[in-house]
């Protein structure tokens, strides 16, 4: 995969941890009884994941790999990293909520140490996401640990 740092890129103030209700609706994604239900919380998600100006939305923010198109931003301050994302099918962008959640505030060891399918297992995704999707997935996961370990700047 290759990603080019932007030259455009979000001010870094609105590099933040997530909102609560972001976090929360993880919670009900593992939750949910049924792939129905998980699917449309996932939806959810996206919708509650804030959305980046168009003039964000550049090719050089673009992680490779995604069916859909995504855009990710990275932001270091006092050794934690933060995101900025945003995709533009809802599924993808409810996803990307589920990762970064998973990522946000987080130290280089921690991100080195996620894995996003053990993650994506205890969530009871596995198996439930195209394989298209998958792939992306597995982009953006690289690419948040490419950026965490400075391969990205």
């Amino acid at each position: 995969m290759t990603l080019i740092s932007p030259k455009n890129i979000p001010d870094s103030q609105l590099f933040t941890d997530l909102p609560a209700d972001v976090i929360a609706a993880v919670n009900h994604i593992e939750q949910a009884k049924n792939w129905q239900d998980k699917y449309r919380h996932i939806m959810l998600l996206g919708k509650q994941l804030p959305t980046l100006a168009d003039n964000f939305k550049q090719a050089d923010a673009q992680v490779k790999g995604c069916e859909s198109q995504a855009w990710l931003y990275h932001h270091q301050l006092n050794g934690q990293h933060y995101y900025l994302a945003d995709s533009d099918a809802r599924i993808v962008k409810g996803l990307i909520a589920i990762l970064l959640v998973a990522n946000q505030g987080k130290t280089t060891e921690q991100i080195n140490q996620f894995d996003v399918s053990h993650y994506f297992d205890t969530l009871g995704l596995s198996g439930q996401l195209s394989p298209s999707r998958t792939n992306g997935l597995a982009a953006l996961a690289n690419a948040i640990k490419l950026y965490a370990n400075g391969v990205i700047t």
